[in-house]
């Protein structure tokens, strides 16, 4: 059960794993009643529902076992699929993806969060997130050279962050959108992230995963009263 926009991290784990599963979307605006009692009590998303009988996603059967957080999620998938070498077997570099995939959770979203969601940071503030992440890149390859689940933790976020400027959606000023996303994918100062997006956001398990109409919609409604007061 999947949802939200760590749901995705979760997924993009899943299809490198070629993991068989059922999905069913949890509306955060209104949680069914059965969701905290039944999967997650702390009714946050996402979560899985592991083993037990074949039940539809909606009917979640007390036998199976209930994990949340996503990040913790990646990992028990990385555990569950070996063979699909989601994690490096190497132990440097094993903490190297858990100590990058962290740096998303401290260094990059806050940025991302305060920008475009909260509109109380700045352009510069942005920038800086980014290449802080950027600096732990190698200078070819993903987040440890081979694709890992490092790169599941970034990739969405990257993903919504350029969906949401190319649209000019986000709590910052009217028409700053597109001015950000041409210095992101244009200026020098990003080169090494720009080659690692195109790398990323190549692979089957984003652009499997990954509704950009979806998140077209979801940030355009979202936005639309801080976009119609900024006018």
């Amino acid at each position: 059960m999947l949802t939200d926009c760590s749901h995705v991290q979760v997924e993009i784990a899943l299809a490198e794993a070629k993991a068989e599963f059922k999905r069913f979307e949890i509306d955060l605006k209104n949680k069914p009643e059965w969701y905290a009692p039944k999967v997650n009590p702390a009714s946050k998303v996402p979560a899985i529902a592991y083993g037990g009988p074949d039940v539809p996603p909606d009917q979640p059967s007390p036998e199976s076992i209930k994990i949340a957080e996503s990040l913790v999620l990646i990992e028990f998938v990385a555990d569950l699929f070996p063979s699909a070498s989601l994690l490096p077997s190497d132990p440097v570099l094993r903490a190297k993806a858990r100590f990058f995939y962290d740096a998303v959770g401290t260094k990059y979203n806050p940025a991302y969060f305060s920008y475009v969601i909260r509109g109380d940071g700045s352009q510069e503030g942005l920038f800086k997130g980014i290449e802080e992440l950027q600096a732990l890149l190698p200078e070819k390859g993903y987040a440890v050279g081979d694709w890992s689940i490092a790169d599941a933790a970034w990739t969405p976020f990257i993903a919504r962050l350029l969906a949401a400027l190319e649209l000019d959606v986000g709590a910052y000023a009217v028409g700053e959108g597109p001015e950000t996303l041409k210095t992101l994918l244009s200026d020098a100062r990003f080169a090494r992230f720009q080659q690692y997006w195109k790398d990323v956001s190549s692979r089957p398990s984003f652009t499997s995963t990954f509704d950009k109409e979806y998140i077209k919609s979801a940030f355009t409604k979202r936005f639309a009263d801080i976009k119609r007061a900024q006018k």
